[in-house]
């Protein structure tokens, strides 16, 4: 049945869904030529009593449930992330609680997981030793969950560092003291503003050579490095001077298929926050680039990205509503909720066109219940159908 779809600044137009979701693996073995992790939201809880400025209520069935549909399709989950709201509605108790059952899950399914680490109990401003403690108690969570520890960017460094000074001897100290190697995030100021000016400078050169000189004295302790600036000719440069042995994880979710394809002279792994809704269509197509075919991946993933694009368009940090919406539209969880009530941060012909695009791809494995679920969502907004 014909859907009427809200258009930007009023009035709508018919979409014809698809009648067949794209044919695709129900289960699949991870990748054999990337390292390929799927940044995953949590799930709210509908029934809780929750206001936007409280607690985070997750339903953590849903949430783990999630979880195991990325595993089972050979992805890695990168886990208590900025997809998972961190900062945005998931506080440190409750990104704790999460790491700790999804450290818990992925012993039990042999799933791969890595957590993010942060200072986001700290409020207000913090002196160097605040910040290196609060580091510390959530890297100490992350290892005893089992998992690989992903240093997330930290506002309250980036509120008080003065130069790149505070950078290496902070990040220094850290790595000193972790069991084993890290992943390293750099989060631009698109993804979260108050991240302006990382590593010490506004100047992304200069910042660049910070981060590199925190790798290069630590190399044995770095996995990898996740780039999330969606700039790809700076991702290439600076994955082609890291030490050997260091990964890049692109977090590029602009110009994945090409970082991830790589070059005569390296390529990126991943660890993206598109990869929760593409999901089985992201690992089908690493799995066909481990046979060498390239030309096969691209075909696979570049139509993707129109997408991806949609859902991070300005303000970037935002894209986790589409990614939710998707999640609901494919019959992941029961419900268009998110904690701290984000599900009302983009717009409805946002939401509209995001579901015209993944449909469009045939994510949706029932493309039924996924039409039928955004006509009731376009009808409780007034929509006329």
């Amino acid at each position: 049945m014909t859907l009427r779809l809200p258009i930007p600044g009023g009035g709508t137009r018919a979409y014809d869904p698809r009648t067949e979701p794209l044919a695709l693996s129900t289960t699949g073995r991870p990748p054999a030529s990337r390292t390929v992790f799927s940044a995953a939201h949590v799930v709210a809880d509908p029934y809780a009593d929750s206001t936007p400025d409280g607690p985070a209520a997750v339903d953590w069935d849903a949430t783990l449930a999630f979880r195991r549909h990325l595993w089972s399709h050979g992805l890695g989950v990168a886990e208590a992330m900025d997809t998972a709201q961190r900062g945005m509605g998931l506080d440190w108790t409750g990104a704790a609680e999460l790491i700790r059952r999804s450290g818990a899950e992925a012993k039990a399914v042999g799933g791969r997981i890595a957590c993010g680490a942060g200072t986001d109990q700290l409020t207000g401003p913090a002196t160097p030793a605040a910040i290196r403690a609060a580091y510390e108690e959530q890297f100490a969570v992350v290892e005893e969950s089992g998992a690989r520890a992903v240093l997330m960017a930290s506002r309250a460094l980036a509120a008080t560092a003065t130069g790149p000074e505070e950078y290496l001897d902070l990040y220094g100290h850290l790595l000193r003291q972790a069991a084993e190697p890290v992943i390293l995030h750099w989060l631009g100021p698109m993804f979260d503003p108050a991240l302006e000016g990382y590593w010490g400078s506004a100047d992304l050169d200069a910042a660049t050579e910070t981060f590199l000189e925190v790798i290069a004295a630590h190399p044995d302790k770095v996995d990898g490095v996740k780039v999330s600036l969606l700039d790809a000719g700076r991702e290439i440069a600076l994955r082609r001077r890291l030490p050997e042995g260091v990964r890049c994880y692109t977090g590029d979710d602009f110009h994945y298929p090409e970082l991830i394809a790589g070059d005569d002279q390296g390529f990126s792994h991943a660890l993206l926050g598109v990869f929760d809704p593409l999901g089985p269509l992201a690992a089908e197509a690493v799995r066909t680039l481990d046979t060498g075919d390239t030309a096969g991946f691209r075909k696979t993933l570049d139509p993707t990205v129109g997408l991806s694009r949609h859902l991070f368009e300005p303000p970037t940090r935002y894209y986790k509503t589409g990614v939710v919406l998707l999640a609901w539209l494919a019959g992941h969880q029961d419900h268009f909720t998110m904690v701290g009530g984000l599900h009302s941060a983009r717009s409805l012909p946002h939401l509209a066109r995001a579901y015209e695009l993944a449909d469009g791809l045939g994510l949706f494995p029932d493309p039924a219940r996924a039409e039928a679920r955004m006509r009731a969502l376009l009808t409780v907004h007034g929509v006329p159908q």
